[in-house]
């Protein structure tokens, strides 16, 4: 019975110096840890691409901002000492487009870029902390976002008054389009004008690097266009503007079409005229010719031409059906029931005749033997309707 009082409290008290070991494990991990942590907080590392400030109860104690301070540094424990650090490395503002205003009252939008960094200690600049360019940045701004909007509103308002000093034609003049500005044009003279005057402090006293601790690198101009509002009405006058343009080469084009279209015609008329005139007198000349070699040969046997224009009205008048009433002394019936006559072969002249008084015997004849033929046709068809 006494057995089973004393085990329970035998089992208790285990209990609780087993937990006592514990706790004590426990809090000395604890010790141990912040023993650690408090050795961690008072290392420092200084990284390559940062500028370390070490602030003591408020004050600042250490600035790390020189290459030789790179690495490991050492400081007194959080929260005596505080660790502040900002990148070194270069930063880039590039702020949405913003609509100005150009010296000839023409809206456009820019669109630019400001390169900037917290300035680097220099070897010959002051041991004092607080001159340090990193030390200044931090006492006047703070912060990169804070920095940016100071530049933001500095880079806008050093944008309107140079845009204001100049035209918009000025701005899109360059002399080789696929190049873009260069040399002493208007774009070019005002990116210069927009850095020197940004590297000067509000005042005109300082720089920023002395009173606010950047540098700053380089400023440039990204783009110039025109507002979303007004971009179509321009493409719209620049469409009519070429539409003019191509309606005035197409009426130059349809004038120059109809002088040389008149040019052509009358030419053309010309040489229809010319070759007519040829024509009538080449048909002329051959009618001419043939006529005199026809009179000579009806001259040579006017008896001959006589017949053979007697046997052409057979040929026209006579066929199947035909039927023909002629008298007994109709040419035709004696033709037909006598035969061809005799024809007496012409003598050859002895005497040449003056040609100047005389008049040719074959021209006479050629007048009768052209006559004869008609003259027997006639009568052919009269003697036929009889």
């Amino acid at each position: 019975m006494s057995d089973v009082v004393t085990k329970p409290g035998s089992e208790t008290s285990a209990g609780r110096r087993l937990a006592r070991r514990v706790l004590r494990t426990l809090v000395l991990w604890g010790a141990v840890c912040a023993v650690i942590a408090l050795l961690a907080s008072c290392v420092v590392f200084v990284d390559e691409t940062q500028y370390v400030i070490v602030e003591r109860l408020g004050t600042i104690a250490a600035v790390y901002d020189r290459d030789e301070d790179r690495g490991l540094q050492f400081k007194l424990p959080w929260p005596i000492s505080t660790v502040r650090t900002f990148d070194r490395r270069l930063q880039l503002l590039d702020p949405p487009g913003r609509e100005l205003f150009t010296g000839d009252k023409k809206n456009i939008t820019v669109d630019s870029y400001v390169c900037w960094r917290i300035a680097p200690t220099s070897s010959e600049s002051s041991t004092e902390l607080s001159d340090r360019p990193v030390v200044r940045f931090f006492r006047s701004l703070g912060n990169v976002s804070t920095a940016e909007d100071r530049l933001m509103s500095r880079l806008q308002s050093l944008l309107s008054a140079e845009f204001g000093r100049v035209e918009l034609t000025d701005l899109l003049s360059v002399e080789n389009s696929e190049a873009g500005p260069q040399g002493d044009s208007s774009m070019e003279s005002l990116t210069e004008r927009l850095k020197s005057r940004f590297e000067k402090s509000e005042e005109g006293a300082t720089s920023p690097r002395e009173a606010l601790g950047i540098e700053i690198v380089d400023v440039r101009i990204k783009r110039i266009n025109l507002p979303e509002a007004n971009r179509f009405a321009v493409f719209e006058r620049m469409k009519s503007e070429r539409q003019k343009i191509a309606d005035r080469y197409r009426s130059a084009g349809l004038a120059q079409n109809t002088v040389i279209r008149s040019q052509a015609d009358r030419q053309r008329e010309e040489i229809l005229s010319k070759a007519d005139a040829d024509a009538q007198r080449i048909r002329g000349t051959g009618e001419a010719e043939a006529l005199r070699i026809l009179n000579q040969a009806h001259a040579q046997d006017p008896e001959f031409y006589r017949f053979e224009r007697t046997l052409q009205s057979y040929h026209k008048i006579l066929n199947e059906r035909t039927t023909l009433v002629l008298s007994a002394s109709s040419a035709l019936l004696k033709l037909l029931t006598e035969g061809i006559p005799d024809v007496q072969k012409p003598q050859p002249e002895t005497k040449q005749a003056d040609p100047s008084t005389e008049t040719p015997v074959a021209e006479k004849n050629v007048s009768q033997s052209s006559a004869t033929p008609d003259t027997l046709s006639e009568k052919s068809r009269a003697e036929g309707t009889k």
